[in-house]
């Protein structure tokens, strides 16, 4: 008896490459953090700094920038609310550097978690 593997292989290959060049998905509790560059008033809680990252291995660093950032952006989000936090200041993006066209690196994007009332 024969098995034909190859396709049942070529899907699962399909499959994991898809789930990573997509980028990350917004939960929730993600969507109730903002994002502001205006300092927040006193009354708000200083949780730290945190970075956000969504890889570009599969989809390469020119596969769409604005993708592989608001990914970033929606880990960070995702990782502020897993803190308590509720607001995001200064948000920054490093900037590309020599390296970048070469190899797929990361997005990235950090900024100031805090608590707000």
């Amino acid at each position: 008896m024969r098995i034909n593997v190859l396709p049942g292989l070529s899907v699962a290959a399909l499959l994991l490459l898809a789930g990573c060049s997509s980028s990350t998905t917004l939960s929730s509790a993600g969507q109730r953090v903002t994002f502001t560059d205006q300092q927040p008033a006193s009354s708000c809680q200083l949780l730290g700094n945190l970075t956000g990252s969504q890889s570009n291995w599969f989809s390469g660093a020119g596969g769409g920038e604005s993708s592989s950032l608001r990914g970033a952006a929606n880990d960070l989000r995702n990782r502020a609310a897993e803190m308590g936090g509720n607001v995001i200041y200064g948000a920054t993006s490093p900037t590309q550097n020599i390296w970048s066209g070469f190899a797929p690196l990361d997005s990235k994007m950090s900024g100031q978690v805090y608590k707000c009332p």
